[in-house]
Order: C-alpha cells, then sequence, then structure tokens
C-alpha cells in the first residue's frame, strides 16, 4: 500500500512562505522520527509523498491531532519557540504519518491544499 505524510498548517497566523516552510519541516521530521522504523523506511522507497493542508486555526489544529490519534496515526504538533514572526508557545503546524494513504486520507481528505 502506498504511504504518505500530512502536514496541516494554521491559515489563521498568515505565515510568511519561508516560516510556513520552515513549520511544514518541523512537523514532517517530527512525525517521522516518532513513527515506525520499518513505515519509514517504506514511506522512503516510495519518494516519500507529503501533502501540505490548511486548517482555520489552533482549534482545528487540535480536533485534527485528535481525529489522527483516533486512527492510530502518529501526530506532531509543532509549538514555535517564538523569536521571529509568532508568540513563543503559538502552535503552528502538525505532522501526521507517514502512514497508509487511505488512512490519513479518513482523516484530513477534505482539507485544501495550502
Amino acid at each position: 500500500m502506498p504511504h504518505k505524510q500530512v502536514i496541516l498548517i494554521r491559515a489563521d497566523l498568515k505565515l510568511p512562505k519561508g516560516k510556513a516552510a520552515a513549520q511544514a519541516a518541523h512537523a514532517s521530521v517530527e512525525a517521522a522520527l516518532k513513527s515506525k522504523k520499518e513505515t519509514v523506511q517504506e514511506w522512503r522507497s516510495e519518494g516519500m509523498k507529503k501533502i501540505v493542508l490548511k486548517v482555520t486555526g489552533e482549534k482545528e489544529l487540535l480536533l485534527y491531532q485528535q481525529k489522527a490519534k483516533e486512527a492510530k496515526l502518529v501526530a506532531a504538533l509543532i509549538t514555535d519557540a517564538g523569536k521571529t514572526v509568532v508568540e513563543p508557545g503559538t502552535m503552528t503546524a502538525l505532522g501526521i504519518g507517514p502512514d497508509d494513504e487511505q488512512k490519513i486520507d479518513k482523516v484530513t481528505g477534505s482539507l485544501k491544499m495550502l
């Protein structure tokens, strides 16, 4: 089965492109580090598919974190240190997976691309 990873970014923060990219990278790496080694190896061999989607704000970000956990998906919530654009402790992104693509789509399939 094909694997993928999804990264959710808060649209309400209106992060500059570089900041959004950095938060997405943090979420991707953190979620991969939390995942089973075998799953990561399979995902890597398939090209490490990643999709970046947007959520409206913190409440929706936390909702998808809960949905991911309920679906038994790895979820890594990113909280910013606050050294540049946002206040310290701001939740900016959520990495989900890598895992089976269909399993992730059941949780995040209704969201739009960033």
